[in-house]
């Protein structure tokens, strides 16, 4: 049984509708644009009548469809979830994007994934000189390419309308080309049973493949994401060598991550000033 989330709280009253629907709608996205009652409950550690509950207003809001014991997502409604996700918990990820940032020296090499989180990182990387960065994210080239002499890299094909990513077979072959320094990523949820996880396979196949071509992998994650399961697991978790969030992770995340060998970072509450 997954560990109840004591960030944000499981209790809806505690926690605005719109950030409880803002949840509900990055899961469902993630997970292909459909996904269950129940599955949504055991990802945020509610109750199925909470779910039911936001997702009659997130209905009433013409963003989701009920269906049978499930819930399918309006078509038009993951543009709006993308900016609900880089609007949700901004300071915390500010914080960690200038810890990471902090770890990159000019002239660097990195791959970067198409987390929300990646994008502040991105942009916490704006004064940087001489990146090479590879991302198949277009919030990321836009940050860092035409900047400082820097060379961004992107693949071709079709970018998915809610998070502004491209993936595909040919992503894969795209960035197995290239070598870097650090691999950043970011995560759906992490717990101390399986790891660091996330809905999508497409983006789980693209973590596997620029952990593996990269010396340091750094997986940055705010403390919502603590305690939360997904299905899809980005790899072992032993291959993140660096896990960088806002505040300390529960006990159990902690002991397990001694034990796969991967340092955790808090970054200091100083670091994000200059963004706030």
């Amino acid at each position: 049984m997954t560990k109840p989330l004591t960030h944000p709280p499981s209790d809806t009253r505690a926690l605005p509708a719109s950030q409880r629907g803002a949840e509900i709608i990055d899961l469902v996205t993630r997970a292909g644009g459909s996904m269950r009652i129940q599955s949504i409950a055991e990802a945020l550690n509610v109750s199925e009548e909470t779910v039911r509950r936001n997702v009659r207003r997130l209905s009433d809001e013409g963003l989701v469809r009920k269906v049978h014991g499930g819930v399918l997502l309006q078509h038009g409604s993951t543009e709006l979830n993308f900016a609900q996700r880089m609007a949700e918990n901004p300071i915390p990820k500010q914080r960690i994007a200038a810890h990471v940032a902090g770890l990159i020296g000019d002239g660097s090499s990195l791959f970067l994934d198409v987390g929300s989180t990646t994008a502040f990182i991105a942009e916490a990387l704006k004064a940087h000189q001489e990146l090479l960065v590879v991302t198949n994210s277009v919030a990321v080239a836009h940050s860092l390419a035409a900047r400082n002499n820097n060379r961004v890299f992107m693949p071709g094909g079709e970018l998915r309308g809610h998070d502004g990513g491209v993936f595909g077979a040919n992503v894969l072959d795209f960035v197995r080309q290239f070598r870097t320094d650090f691999a950043v990523l970011s995560a759906a949820a992490i717990n101390a049973r399986n790891g660091f996880m996330l809905f999508d396979m497409e983006e789980a196949l693209y973590s596997r493949a620029i952990m593996a071509n990269s010396t340091t992998r750094i997986l940055a994650a705010d403390t919502s994401k603590f305690g939360r399961t997904a299905p899809i697991a980005i790899g072992p978790p032993a291959s993140v060598d660096l896990l960088i969030c806002d505040a300390p992770p529960p006990e159990d995340i902690r002991e397990a991550a001694q034990g796969w060998g991967t340092e955790i970072a808090v970054a200091d509450k100083a670091a994000g000033r200059a963004h706030d």
